[in-house]
């Protein structure tokens, strides 16, 4: 009987003690995952747009289009002006539009990812890795610092470009687009070019040392625009030889049949578009030995863009790409929104890619 009855009072303590401590963990969860949700989630929730917690599978970013050639191994911190410059080139932007009831512009914001492939720096931000490195290889990598410091004695330190200058975007926030415009113009007023400008502007009024190269390397020809960006880059790289930067400044295209996908961000009251930062791995044929160095620089500055600006970032896209970063060892992609973003989004991304930019680049200063 006696030790009938201290088993009854056990399980009686037991069960009045679960009482108390379920409710109060799922309370507790419940407000941790409410402080955890991102700015991206909460905008999206605010649009009624779909969340998703696995990659978007339609964005792999090349941008308009994969290329199919081989590839080869001063301005105040103001955003621009939007309209079109004196002379829009051979390939203007549309002045008139054909929208299309049958297409659609779906507005949405990529939040946090779950699946195997992806992983979370360690202060903000996450990472998509699409090789056979372990995660856990890349996570400990992820803390390295970057192999080079900069210096503000005014020599240039960054150059910003474009491969694909012509990469162009929609012009304002519409349900439906014009399928006969493939976005992309000559005009630098409504190209990359525009993107570049913005994120110069922050550089040069941080006191960075920046050149922001115009060429046109993909029109005529689209094929073969990353041979031409590499000379480029390697021409300005002898010429300035304190160059220790360089951003491959292009935007992605996610399209789902005749529907464009338009990832925006609120943002200080005001929407950016989001951004993706690509930095290459080596398979062994790529000749890149340096590309860890690269990913070191990708994660400082992704962890800065998404600590300062809450959802502006998607994960960093980690893969066996070349894009011509073995010419430095801070070279890197940035996709900086889609052709489904206004040029007013993409301008502001790049604003505050540029600020980001400026503070991760002010701590790796020479002391």
């Amino acid at each position: 009987m006696h030790r009938r009855f201290h088993k009854r009072r056990w399980t009686l303590t037991c069960f009045l003690a679960a009482m108390v401590i379920l409710p109060t963990a799922a309370v507790l969860q419940k407000d941790n995952d409410a402080q955890n949700k991102s700015a991206a989630h909460a905008y999206a929730e605010k649009e009624g747009a779909a969340q998703s917690v696995s990659w978007n599978v339609f964005s792999d970013g090349y941008g308009w289009e994969e290329e199919t050639a081989p590839v080869a191994a001063e301005i105040s911190a103001e955003l621009p002006e939007q309209k079109a410059s004196a002379d829009a080139g051979e390939k203007p932007y549309p002045e008139s539009w054909n929208l299309s009831s049958d297409t659609s512009v779906q507005r949405t914001s990529y939040g946090t990812y779950s699946g195997t492939r992806f992983f979370s720096l360690f202060s903000a931000g996450q990472v998509q890795n699409k090789t056979s490195i372990p995660n856990n290889t890349l996570i400990a990598e992820s803390t390295a610092a970057p192999a080079f410091t900069i210096e503000t004695s005014g020599e240039p330190q960054v150059l910003i470009m474009h491969t694909h200058t012509t990469e162009s975007f929609e012009p304002y926030v519409r349900q439906n687009f014009d399928p006969a415009f493939n976005y992309r113009t000559t005009d630098p007023a409504y190209n990359m070019v525009s993107v570049g400008d913005a994120i110069t502007a922050q550089l040069e009024a941080a006191g960075i040392g920046v050149i922001h190269n115009t060429t046109i390397h993909d029109y005529p020809s689209y094929n073969g625009s990353y041979d031409r960006s590499a000379e480029t880059v390697r021409q300005i790289l002898q010429q300035y030889p304190s160059i220790r930067v360089v951003l491959d400044i292009h935007r992605d295209a996610i399209q789902k049949d005749n529907t464009l996908i338009q990832p925006v961000v609120e943002i200080n009251g005001k929407e950016s578009a989001q951004v993706m930062i690509i930095s290459g791995c080596d398979d062994g044929t790529m000749n890149m030995p340096n590309y860890m160095q690269n990913y070191h620089f990708a994660c400082r500055l992704q962890e800065n863009m998404e600590g300062m600006y809450a959802g502006l970032t998607r994960p960093i896209l980690f893969d066996y790409r070349h894009y011509n970063q073995d010419l430095t060892t801070g070279s890197l992609l940035l996709e900086i929104g889609t052709h489904g973003n206004t040029l007013e989004q993409a301008q502001y991304a790049g604003e505050l890619v540029g600020k980001a930019l400026a503070q991760t680049l002010l701590k790796l200063k020479k002391e």
